[in-house]
């Protein structure tokens, strides 16, 4: 038996096979959890990457920022599953001009965005489930460590900052429910998305050199079985924290 044995999963974020969200999705299915799909913008992508999963799992619909979606998710789910065990949020968007050292001359409408589409559609994204999880659960998100500020990642950073908040009264207000809400904060790895960060590999950079463990950009499996870890009955009495899978460069001065 695997420790997600019959549970039941909602994975968001799936684009590609190197993302963290796929690899979440793989061991989950592997430690014997029944698997729901989200994607946005581009479903057949999706749906083409979630048939190299062990089981292809359905691919639902999902705009985190469109009210009219979220509130038709857990119908939508029901389809599928009889309940949910778990939800991992595996979102974020900012625009360029938000990124890459722009930072004192970007837009509120462009930091609006990236605060909407990945900070607060945790919360929304959790309270649209949590008719589903009647027996309690496991939400987690995906973070990066927002402790100190970077070159280049500007309005995301602070973004980051703000879903470390956010989970933090999440886990507030839903643990009379029985459902734990933590973070999972990896090391820069060279998903789709951060090669859209201008500079990334500069930033990247860094982490092979100073984290004790050293770090593999191109690896998303440790930061994926931290978050199976979080999804499963091994953390019953966690909720609010922050697990960093970055090799230990968080902890690491100059």
């Amino acid at each position: 038996m695997g420790i997600l044995e019959g549970k039941r999963i909602l994975v968001t974020g799936v684009l590609t096979d190197s993302s963290i969200a796929f690899h979440v999705a793989r061991l989950a299915q592997e430690q014997g959890a029944t698997v729901v799909l989200t994607g946005y913008g581009r479903l057949s992508l999706v749906e083409r990457i979630a048939k190299r999963l062990p089981e292809t799992p359905p691919v639902l619909e999902l705009d985190v920022t469109d009210d009219e979606q979220l509130n038709s998710l857990a119908a939508r789910v029901g389809e599928h599953v009889d309940g949910l065990d778990g939800i991992v949020h595996s979102i974020g968007f900012t625009p360029q001009e938000a990124l890459g050292g722009n930072f004192l001359n970007t837009e509120w409408s462009d930091v609006a965005t990236a605060m909407h589409t990945s900070t607060f559609s945790l919360k929304s994204l959790t309270t649209s489930l949590t008719p589903l999880m009647g027996n309690g659960g496991s939400v987690v998100a995906l973070d990066f460590d927002n402790s100190v500020s970077y070159p280049i990642y500007d309005w995301m950073g602070v973004a980051k900052s703000a879903l470390t908040s956010t989970a933090r009264y999440l886990a507030r207000y839903v643990g009379e429910q029985d459902i734990r809400v933590n973070l999972v904060s990896a090391g820069p790895l060279s998903t789709m998305a951060a090669r859209s960060i201008p500079g990334f590999s500069e930033l990247a950079k860094h982490w092979p050199e100073r984290a004790p463990l050293g770090w593999d950009v191109t690896n998303p499996e440790p930061a994926a079985k931290a978050v199976v870890a979080l999804l499963s009955d091994w953390f019953p009495a966690t909720t609010g924290e922050i697990v960093h899978v970055d090799g230990g460069f968080h902890s690491t001065g100059a």
